[in-house]
């Protein structure tokens, strides 16, 4: 994995250059490189994975009267089929890196390569001779890719703070990405940057720039399907998926761990690799995070029924990894959030991106590339709000049914801006509209149907950005197997009370892998990644909170309310501020983060 930029139709210079290619430097911490035509500066930062000595970028090709060069972020888990296919129509390989791979095929392909590549990616290429400029990201969304245009000109960029780095863009921040930090934070509208001017390509789309103007086009979306196999086909079918997706993203020349949460996906991912990698002869390492006296302050609830300790020792004895625990404490935490803030660019979420950022430079002294459990619950109907039926029938993103709640923070000058119900109902009736769904589908069905499409346009996202800034500042490379696009298109068209087997949350995932895992965490009910209970934690942000209160010129001030901002110090809400885990302490703490960024990124609020 590795971070990318680019400067089209723009002034440039080495100090330039480099201002740029020193904010990328945490992504790719192994190698940099630079390439530079009239019209066109390309920037790559490498985080080596897969062949350290011959995957080195830019990468430049010449092929049927054109010179390519490529910058790619990325890894495909198809790479020798395309070889084979590529060696057959006539390239030649100098490495058996798959950058190599994705130059050809777009060399041979042009943009239809897109649809041959089984990964996670964000790339450009450069075509010299006819001056465009393409531009892709993966069809899930796992990798970034962020641009602006600007004077005639373009940017692009991995991260927006590479972005930011060249000399005239300014943060800015309107009513309309106010209302995305407030209304929908820490997810945001697909495609917005937040930052006036600043947009992200959305997962499944690509761009073509040329002659000052960018088209952009999607070229994948989640498409419903008459379902005809049987139970038993599709218990086998997702059973063969599931496994090929992990045993896929194990492609790797250097040392690879597994998170493991004790939960069924994590497990799952564990569980084949150690497998495969006793097969091979190597060591099975896998990662924990717990929160000191978390045994003591853990409370049960809806949505985190159990803690996750006694599950994980169950599954390291089974499978005998060499097990690492990183255990935090409140105040490693609080200290990561201005590092967490940093890694994302935005407020993110609270205390789960800061955990995740102290486990993943943990994890990264022992390993540089680790898989996760990640978007199994998307795909597979996992989140309490798939089943529950007055969820379910509410209007609204399942995952932050607190609108109102949330409009109550806005300064008064924003509110005569922003009509907070409507800015939310129309972002998610616009996705309602957007979801492909075959005529004469039941309502049931129907509605199950934009819940899966609403997951992954949105809460998908949040938790993908989140995943790939937390690991990549510390140059961890995370990949995401139940992430692979063959497994999200077929599991669309699957009906629910397939999904819904024996009325239990992944019932379809449950049944496809069983005995694969000590049965014991097999049938373990859904419990959501931990989070720290202590008093402390909520004694430490609080207290920060009240530093903000304490200082009048206090930057959140111009765009929440004070008032607001104190009740959050006596507040106990009946929803979280977002998804699972953002109780009333998260909830302070994002809106730390908001007052950090803020000063950090110097916005300017217009």
């Amino acid at each position: 994995m590795c971070a990318i930029a680019g400067i089209l139709d723009l002034p440039r210079n080495g100090d330039i250059l480099e201002k740029m290619a020193a904010t990328m430097a945490r992504r790719g911490p192994d190698g940099r490189g630079t390439y530079e035509q009239a019209g066109c500066g390309l920037l790559h930062s490498r985080l080596a994975i897969v062949d350290p000595e011959g995957g080195g970028q830019p990468m430049q090709l010449s092929w049927a009267g054109e010179e390519y060069c490529l910058v790619y972020n990325g890894e495909l888990y198809n790479t020798e089929e395309l070889r084979k296919e590529l060696l057959a129509a006539g390239h030649t390989f100098r490495s058996h890196s798959d950058t190599e791979v994705v130059l050809h095929a777009y060399a041979q392909w042009g943009e239809e390569a897109l649809a041959r590549f089984n990964g996670i990616f964000a790339f450009a290429v450069w075509e010299e001779n006819a001056q465009r400029l393409f531009l892709a990201r993966d069809r899930m969304g796992v990798k970034p890719l962020f641009y602006t245009r600007q004077a005639g000109g373009l940017l692009f960029a991995s991260e927006i703070k590479t972005i930011l780095a060249y000399p005239g863009i300014k943060p800015l921040l309107d009513a309309q990405g106010t209302a995305e930090l407030l209304l929908l934070g820490p997810g945001r509208t697909p495609g917005s940057g937040v930052f006036r001017d600043i947009y992200e390509i959305e997962p499944g789309c690509c761009a073509v720039y040329q002659k000052e103007k960018l088209h952009i086009r999607r070229y994948w979306r989640l498409m419903d399907r008459e379902h005809t196999d049987s139970w038993e086909e599709t218990v086998e079918k997702v059973r063969f998926l599931v496994t090929d997706a992990i045993r896929r993203q194990m492609v790797s020349d250097v040392p690879l761990g597994m998170f493991l949460s004790g939960g069924l996906d994590s497990s799952l991912i564990s569980a084949i690799c150690t497998q495969e990698l006793h097969r091979q002869g190597k060591r099975a390492d896998t990662f924990s995070v717990d929160y000191v006296d978390n045994e003591k302050y853990f409370v049960p609830g809806k949505f985190q029924p159990n803690s996750d300790d006694h599950y994980i020792h169950i599954m390291q004895q089974a499978l005998g990894t060499e097990h690492h625990w990183t255990v935090l404490t409140p105040e490693d935490l609080a200290l990561a959030l201005e590092d967490a803030t940093r890694a994302r660019d935005l407020p993110g979420m609270a205390d789960v991106d800061f955990s995740l950022l102290a486990f993943c430079r943990e994890i990264r002294t022992e390993v540089k590339m680790a898989l996760s459990g990640e978007c199994a619950d998307e795909i597979f109907g996992g989140y309490p709000w798939y089943r529950d039926p007055e969820i379910r029938a509410r209007e609204g993103f399942p995952w932050a049914q607190n609108t109102a709640q949330r409009a109550a923070f806005l300064h008064p000058q924003l509110r005569e801006q922003v009509d907070g119900e409507a800015f939310v109902r129309e972002r998610y009736q616009q996705t309602i509209r957007e979801s492909d769904i075959l005529p004469g589908t039941t309502a049931q069905e129907r509605r199950m149907k934009e819940m899966v499409n609403l997951n992954y346009r949105w809460f998908m996202q949040t938790l993908l950005d989140r995943k790939d800034r937390m690991s990549m500042f510390s140059g961890l490379e995370v990949r995401v197997p139940f992430c692979d696009y063959r497994i999200a298109e077929y599991l669309y068209g699957v009906p629910w009370e397939y999904k819904d087997y024996q009325g239990r949350e992944k019932g379809l995932l449950r049944q496809a892998m069983a005995g694969v895992l000590p049965e014991e965490v097999l049938q373990r009910k859904k419990s959501p990644y931990p989070k720290t209970w202590h008093p402390q934690y909520l004694e430490i942000v609080s207290a920060r909170l009240r530093r903000i209160l304490s200082e009048p010129a206090s930057p959140i001030f111009q765009l929440v309310r004070r008032e607001a901002l104190e009740g959050l110090l006596t507040a106990e809400y009946v929803w979280p501020w977002y998804g699972q885990l953002m109780g009333v302490p998260q909830t302070i703490a994002y809106m730390l983060q908001i007052d950090f960024w803020l000063r950090e990124y110097q916005v300017s609020i217009i």
